[in-house]
């Protein structure tokens, strides 16, 4: 009994892990109407990180920033979106669209001109490629010159639309209406087994997730290397109550230990099983 409790405490610790997505951040975004900059991007990855938002590190982003601007050109397409997202380990993709642009009559005699941007964010969640929410704003500056007026322009629209959007993500995430559960409940959830230091093992938990027809449509095993394999499942349960369902009911002979949990991804470890005197 006392093992149990323990191991439920261990999966209630680790879902509060899961209480927050991590985010790629993905903004096509355009200072006079035609240059890159990233002003929005990084206010975006500042503001999730106020909200104890983990994000995907920049640098790998800025690495693969090539893939990624083909992805974000075909932004209607979600699962596009999601397909890159899953690529970097994230829960959700926060794809941004912004632009700003300069009036082209100065104001009065002056130097001045106004300059405008419009920035737009939508949400996807990765599992069902469902949009969580969406946010459009626009504002406009004055300055003396383009590079000063765009900028201005731009974090002024982006942290408006970033205001909107990021509660109502957060909020989607940690509290999924009918809408983001499209699809019969089911997700999918790759399952990460260490432990497997013995290819008996690897059966047993083989065996056991497709002995599970209440809890998994599907089952089918990606890969095994070095005592590890990774198990990508069509879920009837959220992540945690498979955790939990695995836990209290493991393979024969193993005991199961929960290393992480997350929206779409579960980390499991296994262990011989003690015997019943122990």
């Amino acid at each position: 009994m006392k093992k149990t409790l323990l191991a439920l405490t261990v999966i209630a610790s680790s879902a509060i892990y899961a209480a927050m997505p991590k985010v790629l951040v993905m903004v096509d975004e355009k200072a006079l109407g035609s240059i890159s900059t990233s002003e929005i991007e990084n206010m975006a990855v500042r503001m999730l990180a106020e909200k104890g938002v983990e994000t995907v590190d920049q640098n790998m982003v800025q690495s693969n920033l090539e893939r990624i601007q083909k992805a974000l050109r075909g932004t209607g397409d979600n699962r596009a979106a999601a397909a890159m997202g899953r690529e970097f380990g994230a829960d959700v993709v926060l794809i941004g669209e912004a632009v700003a642009k300069p009036n082209a009559a100065k104001i009065g005699d002056s130097n001045l001109r106004s300059y405008m941007a419009s920035v737009s964010f939508r949400a996807v969640r990765i599992d069902n490629s469902v949009n969580m929410a969406s946010s459009s704003e626009t504002a406009t500056v004055i300055a003396m010159d383009d590079v000063n007026g765009s900028s201005k322009a731009l974090k002024a629209a982006g942290a408006k639309s970033l205001r909107a959007i990021i509660p109502t993500m957060i909020e989607k995430w940690q509290k999924p209406d009918a809408e983001a559960s499209k699809g019969g409940g089911k997700r999918e959830v790759e399952i990460t087994v260490g432990g497997m230091d013995q290819i008996w093992k690897l059966k047993e938990m083989r065996v056991k997730l497709k002995s599970m027809k209440k809890e998994l449509e599907s089952v089918v095993q990606k890969s095994y290397a070095q005592g590890v394999a990774i198990f990508r499942v069509q879920s009837l349960l959220p992540t945690e109550e498979l955790a939990e369902a695995l836990v209290l009911d493991p393979p024969e002979d193993l005991k199961v230990q929960v290393v992480e949990i997350r929206e779409m991804t579960l980390n499991l470890r296994v262990v011989n099983a003690p015997k019943e005197d122990e």
